[in-house]
């Protein structure tokens, strides 16, 4: 005795399934485009200011809380943007959801940044009084921009053409600043988290809005 042979799909149904596959494939191969140009320019200006005051703290220390505090508001500021420019794609009744070129964007850009963080708290020994002036001076700078620079690479892969070229100057402002201590750890990130965010954020401002 032979199964009955299965009904086949509808196809109403079997277009439907089609078209999923057609929309999840598109969505797949776009590319992220909501990283903020203006907020890259507000990124910059923060970070100018940021090495102004950092370059004039007497102690390693007090340089460490100036970059900690502009890291921390550079971050809300970035979010915040970011999330404006998404939400002004998608329109007021839209409902928020992270598309699949945004999901690959974070997924490269964030475990550079976590590296970045441990690599921070194991420079500065928390364990030990005081943090060491080469420190401040050569490696965090160094530090922060090179994993900064491998988190936008990256993460902009999935992105813009811009993205993955700013982070490519970031990668070579941190290879700098680690080899060429006598170029100063506060112009080198003034540069690259200043002169670079402002640079790259104007471009994308006018090419991709936002």
């Amino acid at each position: 005795m032979t199964a009955p042979e299965p009904e086949p799909t509808p196809l109403h149904d079997r277009a439907l399934q089609d078209l999923s596959f057609i929309r999840r494939t598109m969505e797949g191969a776009a590319s992220f485009t909501d990283v903020p140009g203006k907020g890259l320019v507000a990124l910059g200006l923060i970070a100018i200011a940021a090495a102004f005051m950092a370059s004039r703290q007497p102690t390693p220390d007090a340089w460490l809380t100036v970059w900690l505090v502009t890291g921390l508001i550079g971050g809300l500021v970035g979010s915040g943007t970011m999330y404006h420019k998404m939400r002004q794609r998608i329109g007021a009744g839209g409902a928020f959801s992270l598309s699949a070129p945004a999901r690959k964007f974070f997924l490269g850009y964030w475990p550079a940044l976590l590296a970045g963080a441990v690599l921070t708290v194991a420079l500065i020994d928390p364990g030990t009084p005081g943090v060491e002036a080469h420190v401040t001076e050569r490696l965090l700078p160094g530090v922060w921009l090179l994993l900064y620079g491998v988190g936008v690479t990256t993460a902009g892969a999935h992105s813009v053409r811009a993205v993955p070229l700013m982070g490519i100057g970031f990668i070579l402002l941190g290879t700098t600043a680690l080899f060429c201590s006598a170029l100063g750890g506060d112009l080198m990130l003034a540069l690259g988290f200043g002169a670079l965010h402002i640079g790259f954020g104007v471009h994308i401002a006018r090419r991709h809005g936002g």
